[in-house]
């Protein structure tokens, strides 16, 4: 609870994956990729509720086994590649009997994300009186080094205002959202349908916790981090 306002945390893993089949019960350091998002949503000091949004028997199995409530399985229709997220929240949200004041959207396949995270989050809601807050990491590459190519192979900028950077530390400061944690007021998100609008504000984590499971390169990473060989 944060300030006498209930927050309910929901881990989204879908059952389909084409990138890595079977990611989010992959196992790395030991336990099942999702366990690492349960562990840390446990942790939090504001979370009241967690849930798991799955349509995937399996998932729902394993993340019951590791002390996540799964009170439904997701519709297949909210399950699919092109079903957005934010509809199969609106789903969990109005699948439940009790109300809640804030949404937390924590991905199962961004492992790393620390409780810390979570509640810095939600505490940024608090002071700031911002309806949203997501996690955001520096990429490793700018966007101001970045070019199209055109139909002539041709290289054109993508940001033309950045062509006068030549150094790094130079450049402007880029913060790309890296799928850790999404924090929302009930009522906003509902209205929105979304977590990033003009008043969202930024939570900056480094690289090291903001890997993102998607493809088997990035369970390699996440296994190397962790120390494994």
């Amino acid at each position: 609870m944060l300030d006498n306002k209930r927050v309910l945390a929901v881990i989204a893993a879908r059952g389909g994956s084409k990138g890595l089949p079977g990611k989010n019960l992959a196992e790395a350091g030991g336990k099942p990729v999702i366990a690492w998002s349960i562990e840390s949503a446990k942790q939090s000091r504001y979370i009241d509720r967690l849930i798991l949004s799955s349509d995937d028997s399996d998932i729902i199995g394993v993340a019951e086994s590791w002390g996540c409530e799964a009170p439904f399985v997701r519709p297949k229709e909210l399950a699919g590649d092109t079903a957005r997220i934010e509809d199969a929240l609106i789903h969990a949200l109005d699948a439940l009997d009790e109300e809640y004041d804030y949404l937390v959207l924590l991905q199962a396949t961004s492992p790393l994300r620390a409780a810390e995270d979570i509640d810095s989050c939600l505490e940024l809601c608090r002071t700031t009186g911002a309806p949203a807050c997501v996690s955001v990491t520096r990429p490793e590459k700018s966007p101001y080094w970045m070019y199209r190519i055109g139909e002539d192979g041709r290289m054109q900028r993508l940001l033309e205002d950045g062509a006068e950077h030549s150094r790094r530390q130079d450049l402007p400061a880029i913060y790309a959202v890296n799928g850790a944690v999404y924090v929302a007021e009930v009522p906003w998100f509902r209205d929105y349908r979304g977590f990033v609008g003009a008043e969202t504000r930024a939570h900056v984590m480094p690289a090291e916790r903001s890997v993102d499971i998607d493809e088997r390169r990035d369970l390699l990473l996440l296994r190397a981090l962790l120390g494994e060989t």
